[in-house]
This record gives C-alpha cells, sequence and structure tokens, in this order.
C-alpha cells in the first residue's frame, strides 16, 4: 500500500505564485492557481502511484502557535490577488477525481499530517508532498518527503537529509529550532548555522542535552549564544516539532484512489471553468 498526502495550502501558495502569468476561465476568473494545482498533483500521482491519496489545508482559524511566539509567521506576504479565492475551484477539480479533502480544525494541517504519519507508518508507505521542511523531522523507513519543482522534482529519504545536513531525520526538529526558519520567522541562535547545529547534534544528540551540557560547547561564542538563547531555542523546537496531536480527518480506508488516466485539462473541463 502507499499513501500520498498533499499539504494542499502549501501547493496552492507554490502553484498560485509559481504560474508564470495570470489565466482566466471562461467566464474571466483566475483559473492559474487551479491549473497548476491539478496539473502538478497529477504528475505526483502518475509518478508515486499510490493507492490512497488526501489532500489537506490550514482551516480559516487561529494558529495554536502563535500562542507560543507572537513572531511565528508574522513576516508572511499579503498578495494583492488571494489565492484562497481559487480554493472552490480546487475543491470541485478534487471533488470530481475522488480525492478526499478537508480543511484541519484546530491545527495546522502539517499537525494532522504528522497524526497519519504516527498512525499509518507500520501499515503502509507514505509519501509526503510539501516544499515545508518541518516534514523532514517525519522522514523515516516507510516516510519520504516529495518536495515537488517540475523537472527537479525531489524525494527526500533518510539518506537526502543525512547528506544534506549531517544529522538524521528525527534530529532535524532540533536543527532547525538552532538554526531558525526565515519562511516561519523564527529566529535561532546567533553565531549558530548549519554547519555548527550539526557538529552540536553530533555531539549531544539533540537540542535538550545540548542545553543542558551548554558548559561543555567548545567554542566560546557558540556556548555563550546558545546558553543565552536557551529559552528561545525551546520555544523554537515547541513551534517546530511534529507529533499526533492532530486529530485524523479520514481513517486510511476511506482514502482509497485509483488513478484512471484524467488529464489537466479533463478535469478543468469537467469542473467548467476551462
Amino acid at each position: 500500500m502507499k499513501l500520498l498526502i498533499i499539504d494542499g495550502t502549501n501547493l496552492l501558495w507554490q502553484m498560485f505564485c509559481g504560474m508564470p502569468s495570470r489565466i482566466t476561465g471562461k467566464d474571466g476568473r483566475a483559473i492559474h492557481g487551479t491549473l497548476g494545482f491539478v496539473g502538478a498533483l497529477l504528475k505526483m500521482i502518475r509518478r508515486v502511484e499510490p493507492n490512497h491519496v488526501a489532500v489537506l489545508f490550514d482551516g480559516e482559524h487561529g494558529n495554536p502557535r502563535s500562542e507560543l511566539s507572537a513572531e511565528y509567521k508574522a513576516n508572511r506576504t499579503v498578495l494583492e490577488e488571494n489565492p484562497f479565492s481559487q480554493l472552490p475551484d480546487i475543491y470541485a477539480a478534487l471533488d470530481c477525481m475522488g480525492i478526499r479533502h478537508t480543511e484541519i480544525a484546530d491545527w495546522e494541517a502539517d499537525d494532522a499530517i504528522a497524526s497519519y504519519v504516527f498512525a499509518y507508518r507500520d501499515q503502509t508507505e507514505i509519501v509526503i508532498v510539501s516544499l515545508d521542511s518541518d516534514f523532514f523531522q517525519l522522514i523515516g523507513d516507510n516516510v519520504t518527503v516529495l518536495r515537488y519543482r517540475g523537472d527537479k522534482t525531489n524525494l527526500c529519504d533518510g539518506a537526502f537529509i543525512q547528506n544534506r545536513f549531517g544529522i538524521l531525520p528525527g534530529q532535524y526538529a532540533d536543527f532547525k529550532a538552532l538554526t531558525g526558519d526565515i519562511s516561519d520567522n523564527i529566529k535561532g541562535a546567533e553565531k549558530v548555522g548549519p554547519k555548527t547545529a550539526s557538529a552540536l547534534l553530533r555531539q549531544f544528540g539533540d537540542l535538550q542535552t545540548a542545553l543542558k551540557k551548554a558548559d561543555e560547547i567548545a567554542k566560546p561564542a557558540v556556548r555563550q549564544s546558545v546558553k543565552f538563547n536557551a529559552e528561545r531555542l525551546k520555544t523554537n523546537y515547541a513551534l517546530i516539532k511534529l507529533d499526533d496531536r492532530a486529530e485524523i480527518p479520514f481513517a486510511l480506508e476511506l482514502l482509497d484512489y485509483a488513478y484512471d488516466g484524467v488529464t489537466t485539462n479533463e478535469v478543468l473541463g469537467k469542473i467548467g471553468i476551462r
């Protein structure tokens, strides 16, 4: 078995902002986000060949992580045209393809995707589709992350994480807590870049141990920074760490899917926008 689970909000933003031009449908409404979304999704389905598929979107509610840090995602750009205006067409396209989808209540889509991993990774192979690197922490023997970039699409596994960052996937939340994340407006510790963070994790194993044994850090500037930023780093970890706290919206058996060869233009035609 193979479950393909898509971070729908992430893919929508990627397609909406990444299409070369604004494209309109028969009634003059913008459809470039929908066109890109459906086209990318079908390419990934053909590549992965899943027999279970789900697309999860962030719901319109307050973000629980903002209670930990008011700075979390406070740097997000407000676009002149709202990409979420195309969500109804995307939902119609997913319905047309027979793919389950929903907006996640209470938590972020990331959390629900993580819950799927914890619940089903021993039963089925799982491929997560997102450009959000937070999902790297979930990679394991049965879990990979597909980063869709057209012809440069990359399927990331444990070897990818070790080769790129010098750490294990399970250390990625610790790594990112130390280095920070510009995209989510998370500030790391000064003097701690990727190489230093991976060296600290090789030495101590995890962030908690590094903080507890900070006096053993050899470089004075790094030692001082880690000690000074200890509370920030703990908050960073809480913001980044994914677990199984979110409710799973659909049981695995409800996500059955079989690709029937449908094309992007056929889907858009069936929902009346092309």
